[in-house]
């Protein structure tokens, strides 16, 4: 990976990912809040459309979000007390010693951690807080819209991911951490999408985009039609559920 530039995977669909993206839990942001030695500023590093810079936003005086993707961060979703930057994570721009806490959501896996790690360190006040967190490969409630699912995760776009996508399928465990650890409580992600928002989900996949850029067509179009006779009701929502893996430590 580029000590320069960590690799945009996300600007051809920066559309669907602005209005696809699950939410992350409440629970996590006031946790968040609580441990951090102020709620003064933020860095949201790797924002993507701000899905976590937003609710960052309700517990911290200011956040300043930053992407590498500048499709991304137009179609980010605006917040009086959020900043968003095109920046790259080894190169924020901001001060020495000025944040409060720093916050990866769904996008450690893809940095030049050595590169990174400096700069949080330099811009992490005296016990300042770094989290990272990661939702895994989604399960779906009905085990044949399951198996479907898993199908296509695994085999139809299974080749289109990263390298680096394995450790969102670790949890981060193999990523290097050099921080001291925060004990982290347990967080369940989970969202009810209809058939409709979940093919939304599939295009905002990285991995669909590959797909797309390679083969000239969208799988999620033969995709949609084996759900739809597995659903029933395609607006009657199912219960979706992600394993979120969290990172969090404190520097001196």
């Amino acid at each position: 990976m580029s000590t320069t530039n960590a690799p945009d995977h996300f600007s051809r669909v920066s559309a669907a990912y602005a209005g696809s993206r699950p939410r992350y839990p409440t629970g996590l942001f006031e946790w968040l809040a609580r441990i951090a030695p102020a709620r003064d500023l933020v860095w949201d590093c790797a924002t993507g459309s701000g899905q976590a810079a937003v609710d960052l936003a309700r517990h911290f005086a200011q956040v300043v979000a930053t992407d590498l993707s500048a499709a991304q961060i137009e179609r980010a979703t605006p917040a009086a007390n959020v900043a968003y930057r095109v920046a790259p994570a080894q190169s924020s721009g901001l001060d020495d010693a000025s944040c409060d806490l720093v916050a990866i959501a769904q996008a450690l896996h893809w940095f030049d951690l050595d590169a990174f790690y400096d700069e949080v360190r330099r811009v992490l006040k005296p016990g300042g807080v770094i989290a990272a967190w990661t939702y895994g490969v989604l399960t779906i409630e009905g085990a044949d819209v399951d198996t479907l699912v898993q199908q296509f995760y695994g085999e139809t776009v299974g080749p289109y991911w990263p390298p680096d996508r394995r450790h969102v399928e670790t949890a981060y465990r193999d990523l290097a951490f050099p921080f001291e650890r925060i004990a982290v409580p347990h967080f369940d992600m989970q969202a009810d999408w209809t058939l409709e928002q979940l093919s939304g989900y599939f295009r905002s996949w990285s991995a669909t985009g590959r797909y797309i850029a390679i083969n000239g067509h969208d799988p999620v179009d033969a995709l949609t039609p084996e759900l739809k006779a597995l659903w029933g009701d395609a607006k009657r929502p199912r219960r979706v559920t992600w394993p979120l893996g969290i990172l969090a430590g404190r520097v001196d």
